[in-house]
């Protein structure tokens, strides 16, 4: 074998095969691909031959000895890069990496370091220890190197040979998948069919052809989308638009929080109780049946759809990728502009951490209180950036100087992967399904709830809560489909909370979409017309929904959602990989089930239902992709729209222009600083955050000092 090796046919065949056994690792051991047959399995065996011999295959051009093996070793090594990336990815996202999402990298890895490495896995040292151990017998010469180069007529043959195999594979791709190139859905198909370096020439192919239309695109474009969105518009419920108008809106962002954590229970604890409080409440609208909707962009994706009323991009993330040059007719600039509201975001991780720090002013956010508001230093900061409780607490010398009404967010983070708090954060008793993010993930969402009940406190004691209304939504699923098996063992702990639970080796891609359920709640406090409402919903209707509360006519606004407290809002919602669900039945990954789960054929009526909600699941998704991929927006402004300058926000100084404007205000400032006679409203925030237990007289003189100086520099 080590004379076949030494040849550079041998070294070659040898690379081959253990890049063909870290695939069969990949998919065996961190892939879900959804293998349904014997025809596929042997489909997925044969996949990743083709193109490894492509691309290895190159390095039989090179006549130099070194430089071959040299060249051999570095597309071996790539190629094994971009599976294990895949890999590292695929455990957080359950989806691959794209090159628009490597593109946008540097926008987000500020924020990953703790997170990559609580992906990694034992078994991971596979991918890499035989480069090393390679490398090695390379350079102790027990490998030697074959001086004996091929020809070009044989290099070429090999390479034409390659290509003859992913044809093969191709075509017994289209027999178990036809169009496959041409109509999938889920990039899980192409890599299951071709393998991971084949969907990542696929996906750089689509981008390229992606931006050279949104090049491209000209004004008449938007005319078809403007056409959409008039003939799915649905008028307002007359008895609740308007219901809030003049009132500040506090938006509060529950990261990775899904909604069966509401009235749930884990080793006789309850998780949220205050969220269950909230969401049985006379004074809450709240909805039983409301999904997150996001792709790629995950978090990001859930803010634009709710700032915006327009899907994420199929891949990757809008605001990474777009949102910096792109133009948006957003919330915050439609609120300011017609009811004058200030409007500001709160958040304890970097300002660039998807882009954030350019797409707040492209979408016209007055305030940005990023990372470099709070101190985040030692034990303040976990995973993403600033516990949640201090988030809440440190963010009241910057609240209370915003002139009312206003429009914020607060963006918590604390109940995101990997999910570590110390024993010191929290004394919640996880409980054991063997998988560690399972387990802990109840102990990250208690912890929230517990900083959202301490902020709701501040609220009554300071006033706010009187002329408030608070929204709360889930941005995404915080645990992914392969691990829901495990979570599935503690819903048996609660059986009449889950009355679907099966267990984990039962468990179908629609007991997967039925967890994709998010909270979503507005509370009204003094307000005795609430409840739990089933409508069926998504993200994408939050916007026209809290607009028109507000008082907000949207018709004139391209939003792609509906109202779902309107009679005619549509109970179809839209998955961004085109599955759906509906109160009846449901479309997931191209499988059609009834209202309890199980497999159904289409025929009659419910085949012209289904039928019809499929066509508006796409229309709805290919009108928001075609508005935000080309950039449509710069061509349509609406009557009484300004469009907004990016270029007069600044976020580096916010606290500085609150005290400015407050100051010249004077007596007609309606900040609550002023309101309050002057006095800073700190002391009146209470929280167990341990962090602040033994300083906390320290700290709120501190802060009062320090508004009080900034104050005095304003005069």
């Amino acid at each position: 074998m080590i004379k076949k090796v030494n040849t550079r046919t041998g070294f070659f065949g040898l690379l081959l095969i253990l890049f063909w056994l870290k695939t069969m690792l990949a998919y065996f051991m961190d892939f879900t691909l959804g293998v349904s047959s014997v025809f596929q399995w042997i489909i997925l065996f044969i996949n990743p031959i083709a193109t490894a011999v492509l691309f290895m295959g190159l390095a039989f051009y090179i006549k130099n000895t070194k430089l071959f093996y040299g060249i051999l070793m570095i597309i071996y090594a790539a190629q094994t890069l971009l599976l294990y990336l895949n890999v590292i990815y695929f455990r957080e996202f359950s989806d691959f990496i794209t090159l628009n999402t490597v593109l946008g990298y540097s926008s987000v890895d500020k924020g990953l370091n703790m997170s990559s490495i609580a992906l990694t896995s034992p078994h991971d040292i596979f991918y890499w220890i035989d480069i090393v151990i390679i490398f090695l017998l390379l350079v102790t010469r027990i490998i030697k190197l074959d001086t004996n180069s091929y020809s070009k007529k044989k290099s070429f043959a090999l390479t034409s040979a390659s290509l003859l195999l992913f044809t093969f594979n191709l075509t017994l791709a289209e027999m178990s998948r036809p169009q496959l190139l041409t109509r999938t859905f889920d990039s899980r198909y192409i890599v299951k069919y071709l393998g991971v370096t084949a969907y990542s020439i696929y996906n750089s192919i689509e981008t390229e052809e992606n931006q050279s239309v949104r090049a491209d695109a000209t004004k008449s474009q938007v005319t078809k989308v403007i056409e959409y969105v008039k003939k799915n518009y649905v008028k307002p419920n007359k008895k609740l638009f308007g219901l809030i108008k003049g009132k500040n809106v506090i938006i509060i962002h529950l990261e990775s929080f899904q909604q069966f954590l509401i009235d749930d229970k884990v080793e006789g604890q309850t998780v949220t109780p205050f969220l269950n409080k909230l969401y049985h409440s006379k004074s809450t609208i709240s909805f039983s049946n409301f999904f997150h909707q996001v792709g790629q962009g995950k978090t990001s994706d859930a803010e634009n759809m709710l700032e915006t009323g327009t899907f994420g991009l199929p891949e990757g993330s809008l605001f990474s990728q777009l949102g910096s040059t792109q133009t948006f007719q957003s919330a915050p600039a439609i609120l300011e502009q017609k009811e004058h509201y200030t409007t500001a975001v709160f958040h304890g991780d970097v300002a660039s951490f998807w882009n954030r720090n350019n797409v707040y002013k492209n979408m016209g956010y007055q305030y940005f209180f990023s990372a470099q508001y709070y101190d985040t230093k030692g034990d303040n900061s976990i995973g993403y950036g600033l516990k949640d409780k201090l988030l809440f607490n440190d963010s009241v010398k910057y609240l209370e100087h915003l002139q009312q009404p206003f429009y914020v967010k607060y963006i918590t983070l604390t109940n995101h992967f990997p999910y570590d708090l110390t024993s010191e954060d929290s004394n919640f008793k996880t409980p054991n399904t063997g998988n560690d993010e399972v387990d802990n993930y109840f102990k990250t969402a208690n912890y929230l709830d517990q900083s959202v009940a301490e902020f709701f406190k501040f609220l009554k004691k300071s006033g706010l809560e009187k002329n408030s209304v608070i929204v709360l939504y889930g941005d995404h699923y915080g645990l992914s489909n392969s691990e829901n098996p495990y979570l599935s063992e503690t819903f048996s702990q609660d059986p009449s909370h889950f009355k679907w639970y099966k267990e984990g080796s039962k468990w179908t891609n629609w007991d997967n979409a039925q967890l994709q359920r998010v909270p979503f709640m507005i509370s009204i406090p003094g307000y005795k017309g609430g409840g739990i409402n089933k409508t069926y919903g998504g993200e994408i209707d939050v916007l026209p929904t809290l607009l028109h509360l507000l008082g907000v006519n949207t018709s004139k606004y391209l939003e792609f959602g509906s109202d779902l407290l309107a009679s005619g809002h549509k109970q179809t919602v839209a998955f961004r990989n085109r599955s759906f669900v509906t109160p009846n039945y449901s479309d997931i990954n191209g499988k059609f089930y009834n209202a309890k789960g199980k497999i159904i054929k289409l025929k009659g009526n419910l085949k012209k239902k289904a039928t019809a909600s499929k066509k508006e699941v796409d229309q709805q998704l290919d009108n928001s992709d075609e508005l935000n991929q080309e950039n449509l927006l710069r061509f349509y402004t609406p009557k009484g729209f300004k469009k907004i300058e990016a270029s007069k926000y600044n976020y580096n100084d916010g606290l500085q222009r609150e005290l400015k404007i407050q100051n010249e205000l004077g007596n007609n400032s309606t900040s609550l600083y002023s309101k309050n006679g002057n006095k800073d409203l700190q002391y009146l925030y209470q929280t167990d955050a341990p962090e602040l237990k033994e300083n906390d007289t320290t700290v709120s003189s501190q802060s009062s000092s320090q508004s009080a100086n900034l104050l005095n520099s304003a005069k």
